[in-house]
């Protein structure tokens, strides 16, 4: 009987073990624009993270998420399939890395949730990634920022990270799509006056999936695969993206 309850005893202990990798793991940096100071989280599992006492760390500097001399957009108390941006860090534009970490550990594997660096040589806490297995030593961002995460949520490393299509982006105010996440139909919203504005859809390996002049009908995306796509729309002023999630 003793040997029965201690297997129950183990078998909890991995049970929990596993469900709170999980829920860390569901948590990563999708974009990073060091030009605005802005980082974008995504949590890609199932359920709510309250992330607002984990860490950034870049070039051995160091802030909670919570802390009052960031600003934040969402909220850090993280919805399943949702984004938060948050500002105000003081990111190095030309050099750096930045790691997401779930406590303050920094040089621990455990405790780092993400990581990514940009530049022209290895920065801050990239042994920390290598050792973790979600980086390769001496890989960093060459494409111009902003910065985008193109896997699918379990991907890691240099190949999901690039440029959004390679394409600069420039301002579009007025510029929305909902819902999102979406399963049947994704509505644009675009300002009024718009001339010759198109629309193209393209999935997270740069497949272009619709390519159509803007109309105010929903598209359909009834038929079209689960996961991370992006909005592209041109106008003669503008160009912009935007990522929404297909469920």
């Amino acid at each position: 009987m003793k040997k029965l309850y201690i297997l129950k005893f183990i078998f909890t202990l991995l049970f929990v073990g596993m469900f709170l990798f999980q829920t860390n793991a569901q948590i990563r940096i999708v974009q990073v624009d060091p030009a605005t100071d802005t980082v974008t989280i995504h949590n890609y599992g199932g359920s709510t993270v309250d992330i607002s006492s984990y860490w950034f760390c870049s070039l051995f500097s160091y802030i909670q998420l919570d802390d009052a001399g960031l600003a934040v957009t969402g909220s850090l108390n993280l919805n399943a399939t949702t984004d938060v941006t948050i500002s105000g860090f003081g990111l190095n534009n030309s050099n750096a890395d930045l790691g997401l970490y779930n406590t303050n550990s920094f040089t621990s594997t455990t405790a780092m949730q993400d990581f990514t660096q940009w530049g022209s040589s290895p920065n801050g806490r990239e042994s920390v990634a290598v050792s973790k297995g979600i980086w390769s030593a001496g890989d960093f961002i060459t494409a111009p920022a902003p910065y985008e995460y193109f896997g699918n949520g379990t991907e890691t490393g240099l190949s999901f990270w690039r440029t959004v299509l390679g394409v600069e982006d420039f301002s579009l105010k007025g510029f929305s799509i909902s819902p999102n996440p979406a399963r049947s139909s994704l509505l644009i919203r675009l300002p009024d006056g718009l001339d010759k504005v198109r629309v193209e859809v393209f999935d997270v390996l740069g497949k272009e999936i619709y390519n159509n002049v803007f109309t105010k009908a929903p598209i359909n995306i009834s038929d079209w695969s689960n996961g991370v796509y992006f909005v592209r729309v041109f106008s003669d002023k503008a160009v912009h993206t935007k990522r929404f999630i297909k469920q």
